[in-house]
């Protein structure tokens, strides 16, 4: 199938630049998604990162989180933020030597796959999905969540046309009819719903076990070198969080991170209403990166070897997780 040739091919990828860490500390390149509006981007445009860091942040933005495991394997990125876990699973599970740093977001009513309304499918009726044309962006947690949701419904993909696409893309097909469902987050799912409806919402996926998450990621080999520049620059982003969670300044947040994010205020402000940004206390937990990660990203792994879209998976990702550059900043934010 071509999906699973696209995943092959990313994995092979990965694993293939694994080795071409850039060391250089003079500047930080720096990762992330267009509208996918988030606290850390009031400290990137306001220069709480330059600030602490010392150092000039060059930040890029990318389609996809397989992107991102390219651009750090190549060298060109050195931190990825808000990178979906199936991305780093199938770049660790093929030999790149990534690992968590933080937790970025958790957004499960932010990440799902929409239905044309012509087709008038809904969950009574999933299995009316076989044999149609799917955009699903390959690798990605929208292609772990299309997976398992059609597992749960019983619908056989080996007979759908699944094609590999980013977000922006497939919300483009979608609303011109090229496809019958597609599958995406942020300002791309917004737009997919205007042409069609979901299959579950949020709270339905959680309860089938379908997690929503991203991570912040970096190069293991980069990050064990200048593990103080990554410690300093996850305590910004947990103090721009927190600024956030506490909602004294959200106002004046809000206004800049739309900007930044290529968002009007008010798609700002209904997409981040569907996240949340655990607190550094909340991340360094048992739920999160003291444990439950680590056996997150194991299922998901074993998830996609069973369903034939990557040929094996880590016997455990515990080395995939280091909470201590976390755990770093917490004490740095407590000076």
């Amino acid at each position: 199938m071509r999906i699973k040739q696209a995943m092959a091919g990313a994995a092979l990828a990965a694993a293939a630049l694994a080795g071409g860490q850039a060391a250089s500390a003079e500047e930080l390149n720096v990762a992330f998604f267009l509208e996918w509006p988030m606290p850390f981007q009031y400290a990137k445009v306001t220069g709480m990162y330059d600030k602490e860091l010392g150092m000039k942040v060059n930040w890029t933005s990318f389609d996809t989180g397989t992107a991102m495991s390219a651009a750090m394997a190549s060298g060109d990125i050195n931190i990825s933020v808000s990178q979906g876990v199936p991305p780093f699973v199938v770049a660790t599970s093929a030999g790149q030597d990534l690992q968590v740093a933080d937790i970025a977001v958790s957004y499960a009513d932010n990440d799902n796959c929409v239905v044309r309304s012509e087709l008038e499918i809904d969950k009574t009726n999933a299995k009316d999905l076989e044999g149609k044309k799917v955009a699903v962006p390959i690798g990605t947690a929208a292609h772990y969540g299309f997976l398992k949701q059609m597992e749960h419904f019983g619908v056989d993909t080996s007979t759908m046309e699944i094609v590999d696409m980013a977000p922006p893309d497939g919300a483009a097909a979608l609303a011109q009819g090229a496809v019958d469902m597609a599958c995406g987050w942020g300002g791309s799912l917004r737009r997919m719903k205007e042409h069609g409806n979901v299959l579950l919402t949020g709270d339905e996926k959680t309860k089938l076990g379908i997690k929503v998450f991203d991570v912040t990621s970096v190069p293991a080999g980069w990050a064990a070198e200048h593990g103080e520049i990554l410690s300093k620059f996850l305590k910004v982003t947990a103090e721009a969080n927190a600024m956030w969670n506490n909602g004294e300044k959200r106002d004046e947040m809000l206004a800049v991170i739309a900007k930044d994010a290529g968002m009007s205020v008010d798609a700002t402000a209904a997409t981040m209403a569907t996240f949340t940004f655990p607190s550094v206390e909340e991340q360094l937990s048992e739920e999160w990166l003291g444990g439950g990660t680590q056996r997150f990203l194991k299922e998901v792994a074993d998830f996609f070897v069973a369903q034939g879209q990557i040929p094996k998976a880590r016997d455990s990702y515990d080395g995939a997780v280091n909470a201590s550059y976390l755990q770093a900043a917490a004490k740095m934010m407590m000076k």
